[in-house]
């Protein structure tokens, strides 16, 4: 009696075209690390991890297998991935800022970035009848002073009064045991502890303070420096020699090894 496998091949092709529905597209890079390297799992980092060495395991969107011929033939996902704000769909950055709490949300950056690109920022602040910072609070209960760091934000939480400041400005507005409020209306928001990024405005004003001081120093030297004046007093007209031009930077270009095993 001849056995009948319509049926079975018919599941098998549910399930593997279920399963391909399930993965992201094979990148090109993966089509040809399973070319040079058959009968091999080949991981995808999740391009917005920029770190160096290996990927964190929290970083590997899941594994190709490359069969015995070079050809992808099976999509295993990563239980352990994180996936990055792009990865999750969320509209791009409007700002520096919008771009640190993003990631710092989905676990590809830090607070501190945060606080870094906040410190020497802008922001609307929302102002309310009186002009002060209109308060709000947040679905767990912490008392905020709503800012937004871009026109596009601002632009969809509606016609309210605002005024524009740098951040350090904002911060000293703030009512005691008040937090800012980043961003209430874009694809992520985030409340920021004053006290860390107070800090990160007097580092940032610092640097600022620093590289001013060095300009200075090195227009100063120009002036010491200049052409030398002639018999009459006049200047000879001649530029001020240098030793030659620096050698021109280079800059490197790493690869990071697909994560997997034999």
């Amino acid at each position: 009696m001849e056995e009948n496998t319509a049926g079975e091949d018919r599941n098998d092709r549910e399930r593997d075209d279920a399963a391909a529905g399930d993965a992201p597209p094979v990148p090109p890079e993966i089509l040809e690390a399973a070319r040079l390297a058959p009968d091999h799992w080949l991981g995808m980092v999740d391009p917005a991890w920029s770190g160096e060495g290996e990927p964190p395991d929290w970083a590997v969107m899941g594994q190709w297998r490359a069969g015995y011929e070079g050809e992808i033939e099976e999509w295993r996902p990563n239980e352990a991935y994180r996936p990055s704000p792009r990865a999750l769909g969320w509209p791009a950055p409007t700002d520096e800022v919008d771009d640190a709490v993003q990631l710092a949300a989905t676990g590809y950056g830090s607070g501190e970035a945060v606080h870094r690109a906040l410190a020497t920022a802008e922001v609307a602040v929302l102002t309310g009848s009186d002009g002060g910072p209109l308060r709000a609070t947040t679905p767990d209960g912490a008392w905020v002073v709503p800012v937004f760091t871009s026109p596009a934000q601002l632009h969809v939480a509606g016609r309210l009064g605002y005024r524009l400041m740098p951040t350090r400005e904002a911060v000293d507005l703030l009512p005691p045991e008040h937090l800012l409020y980043l961003n209430a209306s874009g694809a992520v928001s985030m409340t920021v502890e004053t006290e860390p990024l107070r800090e990160a405005i007097e580092a940032a004003e610092e640097a600022a303070a620093r590289k001013a001081e060095g300009e200075e120093e090195e227009r100063a030297a120009t002036v010491v420096g200049g052409p030398a004046a002639g018999e009459s007093g006049q200047p000879s007209g001649r530029p001020p020699t240098m030793g030659g031009d620096p050698a021109p930077g280079t800059a490197a270009a790493t690869a990071m090894p697909p994560d997997g095993g034999a």
